[in-house]
Protein backbone atom coordinates (compact mmCIF):
# COMPACT_ATOMS: atom_id res chain seq x y z
CA UNK A 1 0.00 0.00 0.00
CA UNK A 2 1.06 3.61 -0.50
CA UNK A 3 2.75 5.13 2.55
CA UNK A 4 1.33 8.38 3.84
CA UNK A 5 3.58 11.35 3.17
CA UNK A 6 3.26 14.66 5.00
CA UNK A 7 4.30 16.62 1.92
CA UNK A 8 2.18 16.76 -1.22
CA UNK A 9 3.03 14.29 -3.95
CA UNK A 10 3.04 14.99 -7.67
CA UNK A 11 2.83 11.83 -9.71
CA UNK A 12 3.10 11.64 -13.49
CA UNK A 13 1.59 9.05 -15.80
CA UNK A 14 1.34 8.34 -19.49
CA UNK A 15 -1.59 6.33 -20.80
CA UNK A 16 0.34 4.82 -23.72
CA UNK A 17 -0.40 1.08 -23.82
CA UNK A 18 -3.20 1.26 -21.24
CA UNK A 19 -6.94 0.90 -21.52
CA UNK A 20 -9.16 3.12 -19.41
CA UNK A 21 -9.94 0.54 -16.74
CA UNK A 22 -6.25 -0.29 -16.25
CA UNK A 23 -5.41 3.41 -16.16
CA UNK A 24 -8.03 4.04 -13.46
CA UNK A 25 -6.62 1.13 -11.43
CA UNK A 26 -3.18 2.76 -11.42
CA UNK A 27 -4.65 6.08 -10.29
CA UNK A 28 -6.75 4.44 -7.59
CA UNK A 29 -3.86 2.33 -6.30
CA UNK A 30 -1.71 5.48 -6.07
CA UNK A 31 -4.53 7.32 -4.26
CA UNK A 32 -4.65 10.14 -6.82
CA UNK A 33 -7.04 12.91 -5.80
CA UNK A 34 -6.78 15.08 -8.92
CA UNK A 35 -5.65 14.19 -12.42
CA UNK A 36 -4.17 17.19 -14.26
CA UNK A 37 -4.18 16.76 -18.03
CA UNK A 38 -1.17 18.59 -19.51
CA UNK A 39 -1.87 17.78 -23.15
CA UNK A 40 -2.28 20.82 -25.35
CA UNK A 41 -5.07 19.03 -27.19
CA UNK A 42 -6.94 16.67 -24.82
CA UNK A 43 -8.13 14.35 -27.56
CA UNK A 44 -7.19 10.76 -28.19
CA UNK A 45 -7.81 7.93 -30.60
CA UNK A 46 -7.87 5.67 -27.54
CA UNK A 47 -11.36 5.16 -26.21
CA UNK A 48 -11.96 7.01 -22.96
CA UNK A 49 -8.94 9.31 -23.07
CA UNK A 50 -10.46 12.40 -24.68
CA UNK A 51 -11.27 15.24 -22.30
CA UNK A 52 -15.02 14.74 -21.71
CA UNK A 53 -14.89 10.96 -21.42
CA UNK A 54 -11.83 11.11 -19.18
CA UNK A 55 -13.39 13.74 -16.91
CA UNK A 56 -16.51 11.58 -16.62
CA UNK A 57 -14.49 8.45 -15.81
CA UNK A 58 -12.54 10.35 -13.16
CA UNK A 59 -15.74 11.67 -11.56
CA UNK A 60 -17.16 8.13 -11.46
CA UNK A 61 -14.07 7.06 -9.55
CA UNK A 62 -13.90 9.97 -7.11
CA UNK A 63 -10.92 11.61 -8.80
CA UNK A 64 -10.94 15.27 -9.80
CA UNK A 65 -9.99 16.25 -13.35
CA UNK A 66 -8.40 19.48 -14.55
CA UNK A 67 -7.08 20.33 -18.00
CA UNK A 68 -4.34 22.96 -18.16
CA UNK A 69 -3.90 23.55 -21.88
CA UNK A 70 -1.08 26.08 -21.43
CA UNK A 71 1.15 23.38 -19.92
CA UNK A 72 0.84 21.23 -23.02
CA UNK A 73 3.69 21.05 -25.48
CA UNK A 74 2.84 23.38 -28.39
CA UNK A 75 2.27 21.80 -31.80
CA UNK A 76 5.35 23.28 -33.50
CA UNK A 77 7.63 21.94 -30.75
CA UNK A 78 6.07 18.46 -31.02
CA UNK A 79 6.28 18.58 -34.81
CA UNK A 80 10.00 19.39 -34.69
CA UNK A 81 10.60 16.47 -32.32
CA UNK A 82 8.84 14.12 -34.74
CA UNK A 83 11.05 15.43 -37.55
CA UNK A 84 14.44 15.15 -35.83
CA UNK A 85 13.92 13.07 -32.64
CA UNK A 86 16.26 15.50 -30.86
CA UNK A 87 15.03 15.42 -27.26
CA UNK A 88 17.58 17.98 -26.05
CA UNK A 89 16.23 20.55 -28.53
CA UNK A 90 12.66 19.55 -27.69
CA UNK A 91 13.15 20.03 -23.95
CA UNK A 92 15.05 23.30 -24.43
CA UNK A 93 12.20 24.64 -26.56
CA UNK A 94 9.61 23.47 -24.06
CA UNK A 95 11.52 25.05 -21.16
CA UNK A 96 11.57 28.36 -23.05
CA UNK A 97 7.84 28.05 -23.70
CA UNK A 98 7.15 27.11 -20.09
CA UNK A 99 8.96 30.24 -18.87
CA UNK A 100 6.04 32.25 -20.26
CA UNK A 101 3.32 30.17 -18.61
CA UNK A 102 3.34 31.68 -15.13
CA UNK A 103 -0.44 31.73 -14.74
CA UNK A 104 -0.77 28.06 -15.70
CA UNK A 105 2.09 27.08 -13.39
CA UNK A 106 0.45 29.06 -10.58
CA UNK A 107 -2.82 27.19 -11.22
CA UNK A 108 -1.01 23.88 -10.96
CA UNK A 109 0.71 25.00 -7.75
CA UNK A 110 -2.69 25.83 -6.26
CA UNK A 111 -4.07 22.41 -7.19
CA UNK A 112 -1.06 20.76 -5.54
CA UNK A 113 -1.40 22.93 -2.41
CA UNK A 114 -5.09 22.01 -2.10
CA UNK A 115 -4.61 18.25 -2.60
CA UNK A 116 -2.15 15.72 -1.22
CA UNK A 117 -1.80 13.53 -4.34
CA UNK A 118 -1.97 15.09 -7.80
CA UNK A 119 -1.04 13.32 -11.03
CA UNK A 120 0.06 14.87 -14.33
CA UNK A 121 -1.25 13.12 -17.45
CA UNK A 122 0.07 12.94 -20.98
CA UNK A 123 0.33 10.14 -23.56
CA UNK A 124 3.98 9.02 -23.46
CA UNK A 125 4.63 6.03 -21.23
CA UNK A 126 8.22 7.09 -20.44
CA UNK A 127 8.27 10.00 -17.99
CA UNK A 128 11.75 11.07 -19.11
CA UNK A 129 10.63 11.35 -22.76
CA UNK A 130 7.64 13.57 -22.02
CA UNK A 131 7.28 17.27 -21.33
CA UNK A 132 5.37 16.39 -18.13
CA UNK A 133 8.77 15.56 -16.59
CA UNK A 134 9.72 19.20 -17.06
CA UNK A 135 6.46 20.40 -15.54
CA UNK A 136 7.14 18.14 -12.54
CA UNK A 137 10.69 19.46 -12.20
CA UNK A 138 9.40 23.04 -12.32
CA UNK A 139 6.93 22.25 -9.53
CA UNK A 140 9.62 20.52 -7.49
CA UNK A 141 11.69 23.72 -7.63
CA UNK A 142 8.67 25.90 -6.85
CA UNK A 143 7.92 23.87 -3.73
CA UNK A 144 11.57 24.15 -2.67
CA UNK A 145 12.02 20.57 -1.53
CA UNK A 146 8.52 20.22 -0.04
CA UNK A 147 7.04 18.19 -2.89
CA UNK A 148 7.64 14.56 -3.72
CA UNK A 149 7.67 13.75 -7.45
CA UNK A 150 6.97 10.16 -8.48
CA UNK A 151 6.62 8.89 -12.05
CA UNK A 152 4.05 6.06 -12.09
CA UNK A 153 5.60 2.94 -13.55
CA UNK A 154 3.10 1.09 -15.70
CA UNK A 155 3.54 -2.44 -16.94
CA UNK A 156 1.64 -2.03 -20.18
Amino acid sequence: MIAENKEPTLLTIGYEGLDLSGFVKYLTWHKVEVLVDVRELPISRKKGFSKSALAEAMAENGIGYEHIKALGSPGPIRKQLKADWDYDTFFDAYEDYQNGQGEALDSLSEIIEENRRVCLLCFEKAHEECHRSRVATRMERAFDGHLTVEPVKTWA
